[in-house]
C-alpha cells in the first residue's frame, strides 16, 4: 500500500485529525471515495484476527484493583495453570483503549510463563468503549498523573499478587510504549521495561531509570523516531542498561496483527523473541 496512506491513518490515529478530515484526505490521495472506502477496512483494526492464543492451558479473568483516589481499574489477568511464583508482566495498551488484541498478547505473556496484566486505562471513565475513536478522545481527556499512578498501581497489585515471584516487567506499544518509558522513570522497583514505538521519556529523566530497557522502532516509523537521538543519547550518559532495534521497512504498529497494512510477521515475531528473551532473564 501507498505509504502516504499508511502515513495519513498514523497521522488519524495520533494527532487531532477528524473522520471527516480523515476520509477527505484518504479520498484525495486514492482518487475516489469509493476507493477510500475500499482501502480503509484494510487501515482499520479487525479483532476477528485477535484470538491467536489457545488458552487451554492458562487462567484468565477480568479483574479490578485499586488505582489512584480510590478509582477501581479493571484489567484482564491471565496466567498459566498450576503454576506459583511467577515473573509478572504489565501489558499497556495503545491509545484504543483494553481491545481483543491487546488481552491476546496479555495472553501470548502467559504462555511463555508469566503473570500478565493488561489494565485499562480508561477505566476512569468506565471502560474502554467499542467505539476506537470514542476511546481515543477519552484517552486525551486522562489526567496525566492520576493515569501514571492508576499504572503503579497495576505494578504493584503484580508485585504482590499470590503467584507472582516479586519481580516486575512491562510492555507497552504506542501509547502504552511511552507509558512503558514513564514506568521506567518511576518506578525504581521495576525490572525490565520493552516500549513497542512509543514516545520516549525526557532526557533529563533517563538518570532515574533502573530497569533494564528494550526499545523496538519501526524504521518507517519517522514521527517516533524523531526522538531516538536525544534520548539514546541520554540512555549512553547515564550508563543505562538498554538495547535499542530499529527495523527497517517496518511501520508504526508493526506487532499488531489485527492491522493488515501495518503488521510485520518477521519483524513482529523477531521483536517478540527478544521481549520475552529479556523478561526470561530479568523476572523468573
Amino acid at each position: 500500500m501507498d505509504q502516504r496512506i499508511i502515513n495519513l491513518f498514523d497521522e488519524y490515529t495520533h494527532t487531532p485529525l477528524s473522520r471527516k478530515e480523515f476520509i477527505n484526505k484518504l479520498t484525495k490521495l486514492t482518487g475516489s471515495l469509493a476507493m477510500a472506502m475500499t482501502v480503509l477496512p484494510l487501515l482499520e483494526n479487525n479483532y476477528a484476527s485477535a484470538a491467536t492464543v489457545d488458552d487451554k492451558d492458562l487462567l484468565t479473568e477480568e479483574i479490578t484493583y485499586s488505582g489512584a483516589e480510590g478509582v477501581a481499574m479493571k484489567g484482564f489477568l491471565a496466567q498459566p495453570k498450576g503454576k506459583k511464583k511467577l515473573g509478572a508482566v504489565l501489558v499497556i495498551h495503545e491509545n484504543r483503549g483494553l481491545n481483543p488484541h491487546i488481552k491476546d498478547v496479555a495472553k501470548r505473556v502467559a504462555q511463555a510463563g508469566f503473570l500478565a496484566l493488561a489494565p485499562d486505562a480508561l477505566s476512569p471513565f468506565g471502560g474502554t468503549p467499542a467505539d476506537e475513536d470514542e476511546a481515543r478522545t477519552l484517552i486525551s481527556k486522562l489526567y496525566t498523573q492520576q493515569n501514571l499512578t492508576n499504572f503503579l498501581k497495576g505494578l504493584e497489585y503484580l508485585r504482590t499478587h499470590k503467584n507472582s515471584n516479586g519481580n516486575t516487567g512491562c510492555v507497552g506499544f504506542c501509547w502504552g510504549g511511552a507509558m512503558a518509558g514513564q514506568l521506567a522513570v518511576h518506578s525504581p522497583e521495576l525490572d525490565a521495561a520493552v516500549a513497542y514505538y512509543g514516545r520516549q521519556p525526557k532526557a533529563e529523566d533517563v538518570p532515574k531509570i533502573k530497569a533494564k530497557l528494550l526499545l523496538h522502532y519501526g524504521g518507517l516509523d519517522e514521527r517516533v523516531n524523531a526522538g531516538i537521538p536525544e534520548f539514546e543519547k541520554a540512555l549512553k550518559e547515564a550508563g543505562t542498561k538498554y538495547q535499542l532495534y530499529v527495523y527497517e521497512g517496518a511501520n508504526h504498529a508493526f506487532n499488531n496483527d489485527t492491522s493488515p497494512t501495518r503488521y510485520n510477521e518477521a519483524v513482529a515475531k523477531l521483536a517478540w523473541q527478544r521481549t520475552i528473551a529479556l523478561f526470561e532473564r530479568t523476572l523468573r
